[in-house]
């Protein structure tokens, strides 16, 4: 425990001069009989949080609950492991994380968990903002409370990606030699914008949104839970009221609980006492109005068709227009993307081939980018296969030779088609007579190509649209050929 601080002496005086003061640390031992916790100020720059969450109120992938238990297990007996178990010959004494996720997942209620179920001090800063000056005063708190209280530090870094190199290259040390347990959190791709001396020594956890069944178990928690909720408000939600926040929500679970808040809090009792969120006013909370779209019901599958067929119909207005809609409601861009690259395929086919890769790159896109921003490629492609010539041929035709797989007998393939590459397939007649087309007129030669009794089936039958009417006009030319 340190006794004395030091305050500097004046200038040009001896050193020995300056004042010598108790420090904080000891007061709060000997008067208080309690250890001294600086909290974040001008002179301290992380800010100390506590939480009274633990496991059993967090909801989490059953996988990813396993894994983050083996930092509660290194924190709470990495002394056991390194000393007792004689395991410090291989192992590093720190343990390093990095949380990656989108907002509202949970990363930084995690991290406060996990500091409580190991009575750690919590510890939070964000690298935007945090200096190298501002870790030297970090590492020193952290070192004091472990060797005067024998109490672990979890530092959080928000933002971590933000790190420069400075601020990594004088933290990771101290990391890697258990002064403190580094847990970093960031919304980017730790892959692609941490840096690889830190991404290397960490281990990788990914926070996936929540469904929306658990945003809904979390909304009516907080609504009428009395000890971590706002139960004591007695306030109630409506039924759809619970399943619009949890639906707009879109996985983010700080929007639905900020909204929550917001409701109980500002909302005007009713004659029955009571604090009553409907409809409208969740809607309002979240600052979004409620569209009627039951991801579950029938208003989704509703609209989603009239989506397709609006695609399909060549209504570029209004396939938008579903499109606006889906995306208001919350809708998996994912879901809308796959939709759109099947209507391109069934629906516009080979009378615009190029069809099939605008739909697919804005769906990579938008998987890039996210929104609000991948609305714009979604909509590209949405007018495109709107307005682009129409053919479900190539549907048909598959349709056609899938039901003919499915109810006939299944004749062998041509001889002169069979594979002939391999020892004994000549003497097996195994493609003998096989004609290579390019090396005849024009790169066509007419040959069997159907097993035997199929020679006549069509399966692929070109329309006049777009391309597709080169494609019926070169088959033509070909037919007249083998006539000929």
């Amino acid at each position: 425990m340190v006794l004395f601080g030091q305050c500097p002496a004046g200038e040009g005086e001896p050193f020995l001069s300056g004042q010598l003061r108790v420090t904080e640390e000891f007061l709060s031992r000997v008067l208080l009989d309690t250890e001294y916790k600086p909290d974040y100020n001008i002179g301290f720059p992380a800010k100390r949080i506590t939480t009274e969450l633990d496991w059993e109120d967090m909801i989490l992938d059953y996988q990813v609950e396993a894994e983050l238990e083996e930092i509660n297990t290194w924190i709470s007996s990495g002394k056991t492991i390194m000393e007792d178990w004689g395991l410090s010959r291989f192992l590093k004494a720190g343990y390093r994380s990095l949380f990656y996720g989108p907002p509202g997942t949970g990363k930084t209620t995690l991290a406060k968990v996990i500091a409580n179920t190991t009575s750690a001090d919590f510890k939070q800063i964000n690298a935007t903002v945090a200096g190298k000056k501002d870790m030297e005063e970090i590492v020193k708190e952290a070192r004091d409370s472990l060797g005067m209280f024998g109490r672990k530090t979890i530092l959080f870094v928000d933002e971590i990606h933000r790190f420069n190199k400075g601020q990594q290259d004088y933290l990771l040390p101290f990391v890697e030699d258990g002064t403190v347990t580094l847990i970093g959190a960031t919304t980017e791709n730790p892959y692609f914008e941490v840096n690889n001396a830190l991404l290397s020594r960490s281990r990788i956890f990914e926070l996936k949104p929540l469904e929306k069944q658990d945003i809904r178990e979390l909304v009516l928690r907080a609504v009428y839970d009395e000890k971590k909720g706002m139960g004591a408000y007695g306030a109630d939600i409506t039924e759809d009221a619970a399943d619009f926040l949890a639906d707009v929500a879109n996985g983010d679970a700080r929007a639905a609980l900020n909204a929550v808040e917001l409701g109980i809090l500002t909302t005007k009792q009713s004659e029955d006492g009571k604090v009553h969120i409907t409809l409208p006013v969740a809607a309002e909370c979240i600052q979004k109005r409620a569209v009627r779209y039951d991801k579950d019901g029938d208003n989704h599958y509703d609209t989603v068709s009239a989506f397709i067929k609006s695609m399909r119909g060549s209504d570029p207005d209004a396939a938008l227009y579903y499109l606006a809609r889906m995306l208001y409601a919350g809708e998996d861009v994912k879901f809308i993307a796959r939709r759109i690259i099947i209507c391109a395929a069934e629906d516009v086919g080979n009378a615009d081939p190029n069809t099939l890769t605008v739909a697919v790159s804005a769906a990579q896109a938008v998987e890039r980018i996210g929104l609000p921003e991948g609305q714009i490629p979604l909509a590209q492609a949405v007018a495109y296969v709107a307005t682009a010539p129409k053919s479900n041929a190539a549907c048909l035709g598959i349709f056609k030779a899938m039901e003919a797989v499915r109810s006939e007998k299944t004749p062998p393939v041509p001889a002169h088609l069979q594979d002939k590459h391999y020892k004994g397939a000549e003497k097996l007649g195994h493609g003998l007579g096989y004609k290579y087309a390019h090396d005849y007129p024009r790169h066509y030669v007419k040959q069997q190509y159907l097993p035997d009794g199929m020679e006549d089936c069509v399966f692929y039958e070109p329309t006049e649209n777009g391309y597709e009417k080169q494609i019926r006009e070169h088959m033509e030319w070909l037919k007249g050929e083998d006539k000929d």
